[in-house]
């Protein structure tokens, strides 16, 4: 199997249209409204309740413990109300548009507590030239996301300019050492806690998802409010790139079982086969030219 077939399945393959498109080339991100019902937005937040309640302050250990947010990570082995973000056909397409072949990379259930949720400006990836991406990430709003709640907020178009690699915040994923040319240098501020010029504050319903270059320069915002703001971060990567959680190394039978072939190609849970590294052409025993 390969994306464009797998994606076929989910309707992704002509789902992306050309004003969202055009909104992640230049912008770095657009937004999907009423993608999700208040129904099935209830489920799934009651989920996240459900297993955080069980997890606490351990919540989010396979990835990251995050001081102030309350996580959950691994959250297909532990519940299937989130498997109807995998089928989101503009997600999909978009992923496949930026990064080629794909595959899940990370799923993370996050709230941020209230006093909590800042973030230094930082980008999750590296590059090592120019249009080099190698994450996309979907936000999908469980509960809407206000001024109040902790909002994200990006810097436009930054996705364009080198990379910010913030270690507390992103863990240190970005090995890539980036040379600044005096135009990046001058970007960078001395600050990046403090507002940046032009950033923009990402506020949407429940139900709604926020799709994001992941080189994009962004951070979580102060809780301000005690009201929930229950997200999951679904981000996707190139084939060749590893995921944040290996979903082989946690894989449970029930989740093998429930999931489609396309599933199981997009989260990568399908048994290595050395066959299958093989062209389909056999060996054969043959004579050249110069024999």
């Amino acid at each position: 199997m390969y994306t464009k077939q797998a994606l076929r399945a989910f309707g992704a393959n002509t789902a992306l249209t050309a004003e969202k498109a055009q909104q992640l080339d230049d912008l770095g991100y657009f937004i999907l409204g009423d993608l999700f019902s208040a129904e099935q937005c209830r489920e799934m937040a009651a989920d996240f309740e459900r297993v955080y309640e069980e997890e606490k302050e351990s919540g989010g250990h396979e990835v990251h413990v995050e001081p102030g947010a309350r996580r959950v990570s691994n959250i297909f082995n532990k519940s299937d109300a989130f498997d109807q973000c995998l089928e989101i056909p503009q997600v999909l397409a978009a992923a496949h548009r930026l990064l080629g072949e794909i595959k899940v990379h990370g799923a993370n259930l996050r709230d941020p507590v209230q006093g909590y949720g800042h973030q230094a400006l930082h980008v999750d990836v590296p590059k090592v030239f120019p249009d080099d991406w190698w994450v996309l990430n979907a936000v999908v709003l469980f509960d809407d996301m206000t001024l109040e709640n902790g909002p994200t907020r990006v810097v436009l178009g930054s996705h364009h300019w080198a990379a910010i690699n913030v270690p507390a915040v992103n863990q240190g994923d970005c090995d890539v050492e980036e040379e600044l040319s005096e135009e990046d240098k001058a970007r960078v501020p001395t600050d990046l806690d403090a507002p940046y010029p032009g950033e923009v504050f990402l506020t949407g319903k429940a139900g709604s998802v926020l799709v994001m270059n992941s080189s994009l320069w962004h951070s979580g915002t102060l809780k301000r409010s005690g009201e929930s703001r229950r997200v999951l971060h679904l981000t996707y990567t190139r084939r060749d790139l590893p995921q944040q959680l290996v979903q082989r190394e946690y894989l449970t039978p029930g989740l093998y079982e429930r999931m489609s072939k396309e599933h199981r190609y997009l989260l990568d849970i399908e048994p290595v086969r050395e066959d299958t590294r093989r062209a389909r052409q056999e060996d054969k025993e043959h004579k050249s030219w110069w024999n």
